[in-house]
């Protein structure tokens, strides 16, 4: 962000020809710096008032182990026209969780997630895979990040359909948070307002970024007619330094992300909107339910008959 100020001191018309004699031109200086100082002053004590909000920049401690699940999500547009059907399967053994959400796109594309982490006091992540194939996106891509060592490796397709190969050594937080964020909402403390997760991007060379997730209040829902309520999630991409300050301006800051998790003593994810690749649009994730053949009623009785 740039700021253009002018600033003079509040007794500068009293100085004869716009302050033309050096004492004149001593007391303005002197005046400015501390007008000046001042602005600073305010500047920090407001910076260190926003800070203190409610936020979080550490790992987030275990409230809820992670066990065994198999659910099933749908892939949607925002206008509701599902492009894929998908398969959340999470497996845990001791402290150590994998977690795996493949789609299978209706025109044979494909997105295939692995995460890894341990839940040992706070979560922590151990492994990270994303692959993403097919006519869905605009260019193939292998993201593999190996936390202990530091190694990220990308492995993609340029706009010439070249295959493309980055590997980069980057100094990764304790607190990565790639694969984690839904699974970090539903164990944060209630009355937090803010987290912030370093996560590892592809674009397509691996770089750091900051997401700060800002809770935004409840959102009414319903099950069977029945009212319920979620907390709804703002996800905000901050690329930090120079790079923050030029992508909004050519239009490479990217969208924000919406997510939704039921609260209580057995919190679940419901609903994420975000962009899946860089210049993507953005995609719909809920959680969805097996749809069986509707039987004819002559079949329907048939079947009562045989039961009994």
């Amino acid at each position: 962000m740039i700021f253009s100020t002018s600033i003079r001191p509040a007794n500068y018309a009293n100085h004869p020809g716009g302050n033309r004699s050096k004492d004149c031109a001593a007391s303005w200086a002197q005046e400015v710096t501390v007008l000046r100082s001042r602005l600073l002053a305010i500047l920090l004590i407001s910076t260190c008032i926003l800070s203190g909000v409610a936020a979080s920049a550490s790992p987030v401690a275990v409230r809820y182990r992670e066990g065994l699940i198999h659910g099933f999500l749908v892939l949607s547009t925002l206008d509701g026209v599902a492009i894929a059907a998908g398969d959340l399967t999470q497996v845990a053994r001791g402290d150590q969780v994998t977690t795996q959400l493949a789609f299978r796109f209706k025109d044979g594309s494909r997105q295939e997630e692995t995460t890894v982490f341990s839940q040992r006091g706070t979560f922590r992540l151990i492994f990270y895979h994303l692959v993403q194939k097919g006519p869905s996106f605009k260019n193939a891509s292998d993201l593999s990040v190996m936390c202990a060592t530091g190694q990220v490796t990308v492995r993609y397709t340029d706009d010439d359909g070249k295959e493309k190969v980055a590997n980069e050594h980057l100094a990764l937080p304790p607190d990565l948070g790639n694969g984690l964020i839904p699974t970090l909402l539903m164990n944060i403390r209630d009355g937090t307002r803010q987290i912030e997760v370093p996560m590892v991007v592809a674009a397509p060379k691996p770089r750091l970024v900051k997401i700060v997730v800002i809770a935004q209040g409840t959102e009414p829902f319903s099950l069977a007619g029945f009212s319920r309520e979620a907390m709804h999630y703002v996800a905000k991409v901050d690329l930090g330094g120079v790079a923050g300050v030029v992508a909004p301006m050519v239009g490479k800051q990217p969208p924000d992300s919406q997510i939704w998790i039921l609260g209580g003593e057995a919190p679940v994810f419901l609903k994420s909107e975000t962009q899946s690749y860089m210049g993507g649009p953005m995609w719909r994730i809920e959680l969805v339910s097996p749809v069986w053949p509707q039987a004819s009623g002559a079949e329907s009785k048939k079947g009562t008959a045989t039961k009994h």
